[in-house]
């Protein structure tokens, strides 16, 4: 499992419409324990979007990092794990405002 150590929130902007609702982009540091395949020395980020619209709220997508170079990792989250990043988005969407 991980935790949050910081993170920051932005509201995308679609000048033209393109997409429906809104959509924010967080970034979130992640703290991983060290026998999590998930582990790595550099650090941890993901880079979650998160859509609302009036049908449905959530994540729409999100990828993990490695802190220091940026390097994408092809890792997929437990559910569990998405659960917990959902939940953190939703509570902090205010802030984006």
């Amino acid at each position: 499992m991980f935790s949050v150590t910081e993170y920051s929130v932005e509201k995308v902007k679609d000048p033209f419409g393109i997409i429906s609702g809104q959509r924010y982009e967080f970034r979130l540091d992640l703290e991983v324990e060290e026998d999590d395949e998930l582990y790595s020395e550099q650090g941890v980020y993901v880079r979650v979007i998160y859509g609302v619209d009036e049908n449905r709220s959530g994540i729409v997508k999100y990828d993990l990092y490695e802190r220091s170079s940026d390097k994408y990792l092809e890792f997929d989250l437990e559910d569990e794990e998405v659960q917990t990043l959902e939940h953190f988005c939703r509570e902090r969407l205010e802030e984006a405002e």
